[in-house]
């Protein structure tokens, strides 16, 4: 191999790696970032059809999340009063179409004051987290008030 060629290469070389070290904007290729997107969360449900069973469910009346749709359904997996004063349950909020978001709700049956969290979901759901205080409202009527997040979630 001549002298040529093995400069040639070798200068190749110099330059691709120093190519690696350049951050992709400064060459005028723009990067991907998926940003997150959170804010203060306002739900009511109405719990009319709610009886305390595994498997009772609860209707969203207002929400000022999109995702969260009036109508969609939170159900809770677990019987009301177990342990004993508490509803202590997994909960699934189904908006429909695959779109769910799942995480645990725990409230004092005594004080009608509680706490739920949603840890992801599918769909629309996907990378969501939540944390809100659960409030009595009177009648059959429930809020939700806390905050959310989406996380961007690769390859979703």
């Amino acid at each position: 191999m001549s002298a040529q060629k093995i400069t040639r290469i070798v200068a190749i070389a110099v330059v691709a790696s120093f190519a690696a070290l350049i951050p992709p904007q400064s060459i005028g290729v723009a990067s991907v970032s998926a940003s997150a997107r959170a804010g203060g969360l306002h739900v009511t449900k109405n719990c009319k059809d709610y009886n305390g069973a595994a498997g009772s469910f609860c209707k969203i009346k207002s929400s000022n999340l999109a995702e969260i749709e009036i109508d969609s359904i939170v159900f809770y997996d677990q019987v009301a009063g177990m342990p004993t004063g508490l509803l202590d349950s997994n909960v699934v909020l189904d908006a429909g179409n695959g779109d769910r978001a799942v995480g645990r709700c725990t409230l004092d049956l005594s004080t009608g004051l509680g706490l739920c969290t949603f840890s992801d979901g599918t769909g629309q759901f996907a990378g969501f987290h939540a944390r809100v205080e659960v409030s009595y409202l009177g009648g059959y009527d429930w809020a939700w008030d806390g905050t959310y997040s989406f996380s961007p979630q690769a390859g979703r």
